[in-house]
């Protein structure tokens, strides 16, 4: 199993600076974000030279593309706008082919005004990713959902609908266990029951402060954050194990979002951490 990194803390840097301090720090694999304008990757301009030299420099550090991210929301309110992302999404799609990345990672999107999650997958979500889905499929790539909370996959229930109305073998997640472990949500058993859907994982850990919990109850907010693995209560070596066994033995993709360390630093201490597992 690979240690990898998402890119997206360290966009203010060019992705050859991101590949060299992967290289020197032991990490196997990038997310990189991606999408019309990125710093890392434009997928809006994109071309064959430009691809060719990416895949020397990632070849040369030896270090490979895991996923390419573009976190948007694909089902924007706004009919024009959900076209045009529609469309800038397939040409992230065309950059993994060009690439040879098999993974897209992306949102399942954002419930929409005056809906529940369910009603907006049950009634809105086959429409913009069933044709997406066949698009990526053709081209022999994944999608991923990273499964925020914020948006349509909140729960399993929501996970479990989503495969059933576009029920593509390419369609899957971009597993994330913090995301569920501080709703209470049996990250373990979600690995058990989706394993054949986890394309890509996010190694992202969650402090609860029970204290403020205690104070303040789970309809609060700030009694929990998100941390860098091995800061919070994520089983780590148990959920690594867990992923082998239901046949995942790919990339730990380190998303720092722990505003206790610098993008470096934190970068550094998670993957310290799940060398311990891997």
């Amino acid at each position: 199993m690979d240690i990898g990194l998402l890119t997206a803390p360290l966009t203010d840097k060019p992705l050859d600076y991101v590949v060299s301090f992967a290289k020197a720090n032991g990490f196997q694999a990038l997310e990189v974000v991606s999408g019309p304008g990125s710093s890392h990757l434009d997928t809006s301009a994109l071309s064959k030279a430009d691809a060719g030299k990416i895949k020397d420099t990632l070849a040369r550090a030896g270090v490979r593309i895991s996923s390419l991210a573009w976190y948007a929301n694909l089902l924007d309110p706004d009919q024009a706008k959900r076209n045009q992302m529609s469309a800038d999404m397939r040409k992230v799609i065309d950059a993994a082919v060009a690439l040879g990345v098999e993974v897209v990672c992306t949102l399942a999107g954002m419930p929409l005004p005056g809906k529940s999650k369910m009603a907006t997958i049950e009634q809105d979500f086959p429409a913009v990713f069933g044709p997406l889905t066949d698009y990526a499929g053709g081209k022999g790539v994944k999608i991923a959902f990273e499964n925020w909370y914020a948006t349509n996959l909140q729960n399993l229930a929501h996970w479990q609908r989503v495969f059933e109305v576009v029920p593509a073998p390419n369609l899957g997640l971009n597993f994330d266990p913090s995301h569920l472990h501080w709703q209470g949500i049996d990250y373990l058993a979600a690995v058990d029951e989706f394993k054949d859907r986890i394309f890509h994982t996010h190694a992202k850990d969650v402090e609860i402060k029970q204290h403020l919990l205690r104070r303040f109850g789970n309809q609060a907010d700030g009694w929990w954050r998100y941390c860098i693995p091995g800061y919070g209560e994520i089983d780590w070596g148990v959920y690594i194990a867990r992923l082998r066994d239901a046949g995942y033995d790919d990339v730990l993709s380190i998303e720092h979002e722990d505003r206790a360390f610098g993008p470096e630093d934190g970068f550094i201490k998670g993957q310290r951490q799940l060398a311990q597992w891997v």
